[in-house]
């Protein structure tokens, strides 16, 4: 069994895959009948343990996660994630559920890094095929509670269970995965302003990304960004060169001032920090 029912708990503060035993919108039998059923599981039961593993009739399809986009987070603030997704189950579903986790193994408490619920049980509608029903869950993820832990920027996976109208429990803990990433900020100021022609321009900034442990933009250390300009009346950015932030994620560099134009910066983004753009600075050149 992928899960431990009661014991695995999360960052978030919900308890990620054991509210698989607690069914809300089932009917009081159905709700007795899959808990025990995935008590039993939890506790050993006949089945090999294996991470990213799954259980029962239900078949999981077409998720989808905020989009296909990743997950972008600053400090504060409420970011409301959609999930799309198709359940499949010849003896129909009565109600399903959804979390975000991260880790490794969502059966041990040592194997869950992170873990994301939803406030209310996701929305299913059966299709015009029997036994086929289109699905939609809601994450509101609040960065200053949920996200406390820095280490948990990067690949997550979504967890889905469902409960047939026999009250058979299914699930899947790797239906998908997404990327969680911390906001990032980035400036650009060039001078002098304006300047003659065949002088030197210092083009300075500084790349920040969100701490969610101390809930403030801190700098981004030793991150390659490139430095970009765009003549007057054009629409398009040519990149001049790329260099490195510094130990508090400052950027400094020069370059010869030639025709009017807009000066960037330009952060291509990591697997835990997101892509940012500073705004093009203008520079008159005489």
């Amino acid at each position: 069994m992928r899960i431990r029912v009661a014991v695995t708990t999360v960052v978030s503060g919900a308890v990620v895959l054991s509210s698989l035993a607690v069914p809300v919108a089932a009917q009081a039998a159905e709700r007795a009948s899959a808990a025990t059923k995935l008590s039993s599981f939890a506790s050993g039961g006949s089945r090999t343990v294996r991470p990213n593993d799954s259980l029962g009739n239900t078949k999981f399809s077409n998720a989808v996660v905020n989009g296909g986009k990743d997950i972008v987070l600053g400090t504060s603030g409420t970011k409301s994630v959609v999930v799309t997704y198709t359940a499949k189950d010849q003896n129909g579903v009565a109600l399903t559920t959804a979390f975000l986790w991260q880790g490794t193994d969502s059966s041990t408490t040592e194997g869950i890094t992170g873990g994301l619920g939803t406030d209310d049980d996701p929305d299913c509608t059966e299709t015009a095929t029997q036994g086929v029903y289109t699905c939609k869950a809601v994450f509101n993820i609040h960065p200053a509670t949920d996200m406390k832990d820095n280490g948990v920027a990067g690949t997550w996976k979504l967890f889905l269970g469902a409960w047939d109208l026999y009250a058979n429990a299914s699930y899947n803990d790797d239906v998908t995965t997404t990327a969680i990433k911390k906001a990032a900020t980035l400036t650009a100021d060039a001078t002098p302003e304006p300047v003659k022609k065949g002088r030197t321009i210092t083009v300075t900034g500084k790349l920040a990304r969100a701490n969610w442990s101390t809930g403030k933009y801190a700098g981004y250390v030793s991150q390659p960004v490139k430095l970009q300009f765009r003549k007057k009346g054009s629409n398009t950015y040519t990149t001049l060169k790329t260099i490195k932030t510094n130990s508090t994620g400052v950027l400094k560099t020069t370059t010869k001032a030639t025709v009017d134009g807009y000066y960037r910066y330009s952060f291509a983004g990591t697997s835990t920090t997101a892509p940012a753009t500073a705004p093009g600075d203008f520079v008159d050149v005489r």
